[in-house]
């Protein structure tokens, strides 16, 4: 029996996500030749991902491809797809900041850059959303540092801590921090509500709303949503008429299933993490919930965290109303989510127009690669 193509891969995971790591050169260009590749590469269509490397999870089942820039401003060139697990789809719309947080390691340990001890940093152009990303990496004798003491709420153990800075974030898609030039807006729901909003793109579109605006708390955790589908209905309505509120999409059923994102946002309080932890209010700035593809996410999002924070520091927002005040003056936010908490730094200004202005958005968080060698096609 013949091997079939075999192609050189990376299982490495980036934050609370897990991706396959490819070679731009070992693929064909971008389209349906090189998305049938990956496809299979990954085992879908399939819910169990059997014959592939997907985990069967939206966490898991993301492909980085990443290759030498051309740009004078950019080290690496790196693309992320969202691999559909029981759709035929390899989705692009959006960038995947967990899966980011792994780009510089693989870019130090694979020669793209030249290393530098003990920080390397590495510029990143990431072709979702045509903007460069900065990361910050460890590095010892020209190799990335895995072993650390940081930790990230959702990932087990500890790891080096790189930083990943995303610059010029602001209008990632659309092109304005806020895409409808409104801080609030009004949307009508299929069930004759009527509730606030506040849509931000800021290193990806999203759109948030308040937890008690449409009947829930805030804490929900994934494992609920098995048994109260109306929790995932309401972020998914919210979440595609947003889309067509900032011109994302002419109309719902055309929504990317990854962009926008959707948050669901509530004042700090206490609550059990999917683990059984407590977490103290003192503990977070606020609690929030968002989606990943068709599920709830077990933890939060690294670009919706960023844009989550750039949220909580525009005055007039959803968000804003619900986060700790000291949040306004540090500009360090504390999520809450169904893991734990992640930390985002993000300051916002205004313009002399009066217009808020995207200053600084930056995160924190571990990488590990799990294997490299070949997969088979």
């Amino acid at each position: 029996m013949g091997e079939g193509q075999r192609i050189r891969a990376a299982v490495i995971r980036g934050g609370t996500s897990k991706g396959v790591f490819l070679f731009e050169d070992d693929l064909p260009p971008q389209g349906p030749a090189r998305d049938a590749i990956i496809l299979r590469i990954f085992g879908s269509p399939d819910p169990r991902q059997i014959n592939g490397l997907g985990g069967a999870d939206p966490l898991t089942s993301k492909v980085a491809i990443i290759g030498p820039s051309s740009r004078p401003d950019a080290d690496v060139t790196y693309t992320v797809g969202y691999v559909g697990i029981g759709q035929a789809s390899v989705d692009y719309q959006g960038n995947c900041g967990n899966i980011s947080l792994a780009v510089g390691p693989f870019a130090v340990d694979e020669g793209f850059v030249s290393a530098t001890e003990p920080i390397t940093r590495v510029r990143i152009f990431n072709t979702n959303t045509n903007r460069i990303l900065e990361a910050e990496v460890p590095v010892r004798n020209g190799r990335f540092i895995s072993e650390g003491d940081f930790t990230m709420d959702g990932v087990p153990g500890s790891g080096a801590r790189i930083v990943v800075n995303f610059m010029k974030a602001a209008g990632s898609k659309t092109g304005k921090l806020l895409p409808t030039s409104r801080v609030v807006d009004v949307m009508d729901l299929d069930d004759g509500r009527r509730v606030r909003c506040s849509i931000v793109d800021a290193a990806t579109p999203a759109v948030f709303v308040q937890a008690e605006d449409v009947g829930l708390t805030g804490t929900e955790l994934p494992a609920q949503t098995l048994t109260s589908p109306n929790i995932l209905a309401i972020m998914e309505e919210i979440r595609a008429k947003a889309a067509v509120l900032m011109k994302l999409a002419p109309q719902r059923s055309d929504v990317s299933p990854a962009v926008p994102k959707v948050g669901i946002v509530a004042r700090p309080r206490s609550y059990q993490t999917s683990a059984g932890e407590s977490i103290d209010s003192s503990a977070c700035d606020l609690i929030a919930r968002t989606k990943a593809l068709a599920v709830m996410h077990k933890a939060y999002a690294v670009t919706g965290g960023i844009c989550l924070g750039a949220a909580a520091v525009i005055e007039g927002t959803v968000v804003y109303e619900v986060v700790n005040p000291e949040v306004k003056r540090t500009g360090m936010v504390r999520i809450g989510h169904p893991s734990g908490v992640s930390s985002f730094l993000v300051s916002v200004a205004k313009t002399p127009s009066g217009e808020f202005e995207l200053v600084k958005s930056a995160t924190a968080g571990t990488a590990r690669r799990i294997m490299d060698g070949y997969v088979y096609v």
